[in-house]
């Protein structure tokens, strides 16, 4: 993680991209030029070919993208299975909130409706650049917890055997729980940074090796390079935009969120 964080995490998408295409053309490039020294050193009648090691080194980068591709899309999809289940679990714990007596009622559904508007905000700020604003909103929706379980307590010890507290707390238990969830899986998960390490290296010597082949047969053409690179670092911004939340194009959806915050305000459950 500690790769991820200094080289990646605290880098924005451009640079990764920018840093990605430099890496496959300084490997191209210094791949071809360790070939020309060879192909121009080598005895008479000798014959040099790397082509069936390209191949297989292609193969592999090609399955360790997509192995590194399968994990942020996991990951975007844990994100968004989240976020439907949280607004499910709110919506549910705000009907049964409407059935518990006077005043705890009341003041259960209105924190309900400030944490909506909490949980609504959060994904609108920039992690990346603010985190201290993400922290705080964060830090705002506990303590609203904190007040709904300590009325739950109360409730609790007043009516032991009443089955409908039982089952708003159960529902209360559960919005809790997801808000971990949601802010371990969002902010906390990434692609392991040995992943990008192994990513990276394996990026290294695959383009070396094609600028070895490049250098030995004496053909190429450096354009071809260039649009090799954009190819694979676009692959690389993709994969990274998916691995952050709240910060690139890729985000998740959270009109399931905004639409359960207006039906809140509007005093529907």
């Amino acid at each position: 993680m500690q790769v991820y964080d200094t080289l990646l995490g605290s880098s924005s998408l451009w640079i990764v991209f920018g840093a990605t295409v430099l890496i496959v053309l300084l490997s191209i490039v210094a791949g071809y030029k360790i070939g020309h020294y060879v192909q121009d050193r080598k005895k008479e009648g000798t014959v040099i070919s790397a082509g069936s090691v390209v191949a297989a080194s292609l193969g592999l980068l090609a399955f360790m993208l997509a192995f590194t591709f399968g994990i942020a899309s996991n990951r975007y999809d844990a994100r968004k299975q989240i976020v439907l289940d949280e607004v499910n679990t709110i919506g549910t714990t705000y009907l049964r909130a409407d059935t518990l007596p006077e005043p705890p009622r009341a003041e259960a559904r209105k924190l309900l409706r400030d944490y909506v508007n909490t949980r609504a905000s959060l994904p609108d700020t920039d992690y990346w650049n603010k985190p201290e604003k993400v922290n705080e909103l964060i830090g705002k929706s506990e303590d609203i917890q904190d007040r709904l379980w300590s009325q739950v307590v109360y409730l609790g010890r007043t009516y032991p055997d009443s089955e409908i507290v039982s089952l708003y707390i159960t529902s209360l238990n559960e919005m809790i729980d997801l808000h971990t969830d949601r802010i371990v899986v969002a902010l906390q998960y990434h692609i392991p940074g040995t992943i990008w390490g192994a990513l990276y290296l394996l990026t290294i010597l695959t383009f070396g090796l094609v600028g070895f082949e490049i250098g030995i047969s004496g053909g190429g053409n450096v354009w071809a390079s260039f649009i090799i690179a954009f190819i694979f670092s676009t692959v690389i911004l993709l994969i990274t935009d998916l691995d952050r939340p709240m910060q690139g194009h890729i985000v998740v959806s959270q009109e399931p969120m905004l639409q359960l915050q207006e039906k809140l305000m509007k005093g529907e459950p």
